[in-house]
């Protein structure tokens, strides 16, 4: 396993620095007074850990294990997540932070399974109601009480965060009509269009390399990693730059700082690049 001498990318895993995003973004300030709080959609493929991406940052903010989003341990390989949920994060004392996260149903690869580009599309839009159940065989109506006609700019999605496995994106079907990376490529190339940045969360870092495994702080020394980091850009068409590695909380019982660092730095950059967003619809 080849470990390059100086982290390629800077990182701070000191606790201090935790503390020091986790007040950032406690206070973080929307820069469009229309936006209330910001609004990421996570989306995936099922078992990339969407619901644990979510409940690891519900996690951090309470200051212990916290359950957000239900996540399914047994391996159905189908999606747990069957709605479309929007969720409020909330700190300690229970004050609401300034961002949601919208949960949906996983992608698979058959046309007939997993959610639908057109729902997520519409999601993007503000269209998609809590609450609405996806439908793999048909998408949203119009007609369908869950159909918002009339999406605010606080309905609508400010950041889209696509989640892939990076233990197993070399085994991933290459971007055919059913594709779940051609679903991807759809979504990304709609959200593009209407503007709204994108960021990609790679996961399962644990299992990609052992020395990462055995030791986080090595995340950003491992040539495997990045490696993979790579071959998600290649895959999806997302900058090197929007990728994150991260791991989320799934056995642990107790909270760890490294774990917490890397998806808190995601995080931060999220909201960033959302802020950036709501500012410029309000030039």
């Amino acid at each position: 396993m080849v470990v390059l001498p100086e982290n390629w990318r800077p990182i701070d895993f000191h606790p201090s620095n935790q503390k020091k995003i986790i007040e950032e973004i406690t206070h973080f300030k929307i820069a469009n007074p229309e936006v209330h709080q910001l609004h990421i959609l996570v989306h995936g493929p099922i078992a990339a850990g969407k619901s644990s991406f979510i409940n690891s940052i519900a996690s951090i903010f309470k200051g212990r294990m916290a359950e957000s989003s239900l996540v399914d341990a047994s391996g159905a390989g189908h999606s747990f997540t069957k709605k479309f949920i929007t969720k409020k994060i909330r700190d300690k004392d229970g004050n609401v932070l300034p961002f949601v996260m919208s949960d949906i149903m996983g992608l698979e690869d058959e046309e007939a399974d997993g959610a639908r580009t057109e729902d997520l599309v519409m999601a993007l839009k503000g269209h998609l109601k809590d609450g609405y159940c996806f439908n793999p065989v048909a998408s949203l109506k119009k007609e369908d009480p869950f159909y918002n006609s009339c999406p605010t700019l606080n309905d609508k999605v400010h950041c889209l965060v696509s989640l892939l496995p990076g233990d197993k994106i070399g085994l991933m079907k290459p971007a055919g009509v059913q594709s779940v990376l051609r679903k991807l490529i759809e979504i990304r190339k709609e959200a593009s269009a209407m503007g709204i940045p994108q960021v990609l969360v790679m996961t399962m870092v644990d299992n990609i390399c052992p020395e990462v495994r055995k030791d986080l702080k090595m995340i950003y020394k491992s040539k495997r990693i990045k490696e993979k980091m790579q071959e998600c850009t290649n895959s999806l068409g997302v900058p090197m730059k929007r990728v994150f590695p991260v791991k989320n909380y799934h056995e642990e019982i107790e909270m760890d700082n490294n774990v917490d660092t890397l998806v808190l730095s995601a995080l931060k950059n999220i909201l960033h690049f959302a802020n950036d967003h709501v500012q410029e619809l309000d030039d």
